[in-house]
């Protein structure tokens, strides 16, 4: 069906714009930038700020182009005297009740409300107030900062957690000049069931979110002689943490990661790609095992923490279909205490482990004590997100741009192409389809690519056919989509053999410990698609494509671990989970 078109003039420039378009959308495609607060595409898009309106002929006031559809012959104006001045404003009244500590404020490179306030030529706030208010800071959960005296009530944090992370643990609170954003009864956020995703960070315009950042413990360790400090970055971070220097988005800065790494002063640069080869050998077997002997079915997958607290909390009647494995950051730290620690004569006490995460629930995880190797150490000490480590390699004065590239440490195993895939959405589940199909068929197969399971969509689907067996196999990400397949699952209306879950959108490449973007390239660039490309190129340019090809991985399994899902495999890589409460009091 062809789709409808609309004409309309926008600063006396004529324009075409298929129906349903707003006004903010149209202007975007004929060179005008609209400034906004609010707005975010496809999270929250409720005209509350009035930072976007415009004049429209024939309209009785501004209206707020982020909701306002166009319409065939309309007359837009969007920098007219008055629109300036009504914008001007609305932000002097927004910042007369901010706090403007922006030297030293965690956003202060790249805060929305500051470039606004460029933007529209605001050089002094005329009504006083905000530099007055003091600090208001909710630091309860382990991931996360609040600072409410920062807020700017644009909505964007409470409207990715209800509608995108189907968890609404924050809203508005109290009314008038009294309103905060919070939890219900303005309760602590480690009271409540915060799954730690963080992508209420990632949607705020402001400092009033932010990680809380485990730098210095890090710095603290490196300076210290008696510890031997090891690090490894998860897949995806390599082609996202270019984004902290400016780099295009998408831009795979492996190598030069591997070098501040180094420069920084860890002792040992691994990669937690190697971990994930392991996971998949695990997951596969465990797989494997169930769909042969009648187990439990569907096995969903574990890699994603914020969908394990998720689960714990909202549906464990699922807990005896979520796989057993640990995540790759949690097996990437029990191989380095236990394997690597006998290997290199040191004792596990005396290793600090740091991995760098695109996620914010990893600093929940690290604490989980069901995690606990047997030894009596944690496996992982510190997780850092993709921000904090842009921040330690920018203090340290290192010109990330211009390092060369160098290679990881190879004890722990070498790269493959379906580790470096976990980081998108439907990497977990296509790398596992590589080595289970291979497993049953007996043969390599080919081609590797399972493109059923690629892409954004949040629910993707697809069956394939085996020697006695067809597997049906779901990929869901961001929580309201897991919600729903839950929900279908439940019904009998979705039948499936495998389930990857990912408590993020797009999975771990839209994570909430990933580099900020602004709204503006939020809303009309798809950053997930970028990153996620940039994941899927590397793959095909490996030699190695199969976790079960791994030859170091292998090599361990021989030496140290006997066979996949075997007892010790089992003590060292495997943990359980358990139904929590959903509000928690001391």
């Amino acid at each position: 069906m062809e789709q409808k078109m609309v004409t309309l003039r926008i600063n006396d420039i004529p324009v075409t714009v298929p129906a349903g378009t707003t006004v903010l959308e149209a202007a975007r495609s004929a060179g005008f930038n609209i400034p906004s607060l609010c707005y975010l595409k496809g999270v929250n898009e409720i005209g509350a700020c009035r930072i976007c309106v415009v004049e429209v002929k024939g309209a009785k006031s501004l209206v707020a182009s982020c909701v306002y559809p166009v319409s065939e012959g309309m007359e837009v104006y969007t920098n007219t005297e008055k629109v300036r001045k009504s914008r001007r404003l609305t932000l002097e009244l927004i910042l007369s009740n901010h706090r403007m500590d922006c030297l030293t404020c965690s956003r202060n490179s790249h805060c929305e409300l500051r470039q606004l306030a460029s933007d529209l030529g605001i050089d002094a706030v005329r009504y006083a107030g905000g530099d007055d208010l003091l600090p208001r800071i909710e630091d309860s959960a382990p991931h996360l900062v609040r600072d409410n005296s920062k807020c700017v009530l644009c909505r964007r944090c409470t409207a990715v957690c209800r509608q995108t992370q189907e968890v609404g643990v924050i809203g508005p609170n109290d009314r008038g000049f009294d309103t905060h954003i919070g939890c219900a009864f303005d309760r602590d956020l480690a009271e409540v069931d915060c799954v730690s995703c963080g992508q209420c960070i990632v949607a705020c315009p402001t400092g009033a979110l932010s990680e809380k950042d485990d730098t210095g413990k890090v710095l603290a360790a490196l300076a210290d002689p008696t510890k031997h400090v090891v690090v490894g970055p998860a897949p995806s971070v390599r082609v996202t943490l270019g984004e902290c220097f400016g780099m295009p988005i998408g831009t795979n800065v492996e190598g030069k990661m591997v070098t501040a790494l180094r420069r920084l002063g860890f002792d040992k640069v691994f990669d937690v790609d190697n971990a994930a080869d392991f996971t998949i050998l695990e997951e596969g077997t465990e797989f494997l095992d169930r769909l042969q002997n009648g187990g439990t079915l569907p096995l969903i997958t574990s890699c994603s923490p914020g969908w394990i607290r998720y689960m714990e909390q909202h549906a464990p009647d699922m807990i005896h279909n979520v796989s057993s494995c640990k995540s790759p950051q949690q097996m990437f730290g029990s191989l380095v205490k236990t394997y690597y620690a006998e290997k290199m004569g040191i004792e596990p006490q005396d290793i600090f482990v740091v991995s760098i995460m695109p996620c914010t629930a990893k600093k929940y995880e690290v604490l989980r004590e069901e995690q606990r190797l047997p030894n009596g150490c944690m496996p992982v000490d510190v997780s850092l997100t993709t921000r904090e480590l842009g921040r330690m390699i920018t203090q340290a004065g290192l010109l990330f741009d211009h390092l060369p590239d160098g290679e990881f440490d190879e004890m722990l195993g070498v790269s493959t192409g379906a580790a470096v895939i976990f980081g998108a959405t439907g990497g977990v589940m296509e790398a596992a389809l590589r080595t289970v199909v291979e497993k049953v068929v007996g043969a390599e197969m080919a081609p590797l690519e399972y493109h059923e399971v690629r892409g954004m969509d949040g629910v993707k689907e697809a069956s394939y056919d085996l020697p006695g067996k067809t597997v049906r196999v779901c990929v869901a990400s961001g929580l309201h989509n897991v919600k729903l397949v839950l929900d279908g699952v439940r019904s009998g209306t979705m039948q499936y053999d495998f389930i990857e879950f990912m408590a993020c959108p797009g999975g771990c490449i839209n994570g909430g410990g990933q580099p900020l973007q602004h709204a503006d390239v939020r809303n009309f660039t798809d950053i997930k698609a970028l990153r996620a490309a940039a994941l899927y190129k590397q793959d095909e340019g490996m030699t190695l494509r199969r976790s079960h090809q791994n030859p170091m991985v292998n090599a361990i399994y021989q030496e140290y671990l006997g066979e996949p899902g075997g007892h010790k495999a089992h003590s060292l890589l495997h943990c359980s989970y358990i139904k929590q409460k959903k509000y928690r009091v001391n």
